[in-house]
């Protein structure tokens, strides 16, 4: 049923369509083509909806629609190939079917299907003759070219019209990046962070009073609209941002760290963080670009990575160094025992090492335990 409905939109689109004159007569000229290729007297082209058979061009028929009920082409719409009938009269699912037994009086028919590119039959390219005949096998496949043709001419025509609309709302947005939603100066001056949005040229549209002091202490360049935001980026982490703003561009958020100018006196580690920005028709038309120093909470992790790895040492230490001379007293101990030695003090040595090894298994544990749950950055 879903299918149906996807059909029935994709004839809709067609049917409503304003064909260019010019895509008219290349219409109309296959028709005919298609009457003179299978020497028959009527050729059409239809869409079929939910209720009824359209006529769009036509040759040797007067009519302009008739019912999809009585049509022959609600049969050619649920196949890929030919459908054909050399004799309605003799066909039970034409029994009493006005169009044969009528005025028109129909005898055989032949139609290709309509499909589209994603794969729905929204009508039919089709001959008609009004005495019982047969087509060739070249004039079937000659048939099945032309309705190729006829659903190229209707798609291109209608891609024209989308193309003309698309134009005319990319007209109207042109000057989006311009709109305040793009210069709140206030919200980016109350930051410490550096801000700058830029639009899909990679120019600057705005920035925050952070990006201009950064930018002028560095290149001696007061930054202003309209300057190529790569200018201002470190040479050695150019391509990254490059890649970054392509990605971003594409609709996904980008967050990375990266040292900055290293061996410089302007080294730091920055957090990057680039977000799309959208209009209200949800286009992308334009980049943040965030900045952030993060030069002390690197510092601060590097102090942890070496207190971590400091306590895995000490762990290993208390596991195989502490532990290992206890093992072996407990071995000499389960000897004893088996041998059965005769020894005054065995029970309370026995006590003593076995609480000596249940305190040592207790500060391994607890090292392990320390050691896997990381140490948190204090900002």
């Amino acid at each position: 049923m879903d299918r149906e409905l996807h059909r029935l939109e994709a004839v809709k689109r067609f049917k409503e369509l304003e064909l260019d004159p010019a895509v008219t007569k290349d219409l109309n000229d296959i028709v005919n083509l298609a009457a003179q290729i299978c020497n028959t007297p009527a050729a059409l082209f239809t869409l079929v909806d939910d209720s009824t058979q359209w006529f769009k061009a036509a040759k040797g028929i007067s009519l302009k629609h008739t019912s999809k009920e009585i049509s022959f082409c609600k049969y050619t719409i649920q196949q890929q190939d030919i459908f054909k009938i050399e004799d309605a009269r003799k066909d039970d699912r034409f029994l009493n079917n006005p169009l044969v037994y009528g005025d028109a009086n129909i005898r055989f028919y032949a139609g290709a299907p309509l499909t589209t590119k994603d794969g729905f039959n929204v009508g039919s390219l089709c001959v008609v003759d009004f005495e019982k005949r047969k087509l060739t096998a070249d004039q079937e496949n000659s048939l099945l070219v032309l309705s190729k043709q006829v659903i190229n001419l209707l798609e291109l025509n209608w891609s024209l019209k989308v193309m003309e609309l698309q134009n005319e709302q990319t007209l109207l947005h042109k000057k989006a990046i311009e709109d305040s939603e793009l210069k709140l100066k206030a919200v980016f001056d109350s930051s410490t962070d550096i801000h700058v949005l830029v639009n899909k040229d990679m120019e600057v549209v705005a920035y925050n009073r952070p990006a201009n002091i950064y930018i002028s202490s560095i290149y001696n360049h007061d930054i202003k609209p309209g300057d190529r935001i790569l200018n201002f980026v470190d040479p050695k982490n150019k391509n990254h941002f490059s890649k970054y703003f392509e990605v971003a561009f594409k609709g996904r958020v980008i967050k990375h760290d990266l040292l900055i100018r290293p061996g410089t006196e302007f080294e730091c580690w920055r957090e990057i963080k680039l977000v799309p920005i959208r209009n209200k028709q949800d286009e992308i038309i334009g980049v943040a670009l965030n900045s952030a120093d993060i030069s002390k909470r690197k510092q601060q992790e590097k102090q942890i990575q070496v207190q971590n790895e400091a306590l895995t040492r000490i762990a290993i230490i208390q596991s195989h160094e502490l532990r290992r001379p206890v093992a072996s007293l407990l071995g000499l101990m389960h000897l004893i025992k088996i041998e059965k030695l005769d020894f005054d003090y065995f029970d309370m040595m026995s006590l003593t090492i076995n609480e000596l090894d249940e305190k040592i298994r207790i500060i391994v544990a607890d090292s392990e335990k320390t050691i896997s749950t990381p140490l948190s950055v204090v900002a």
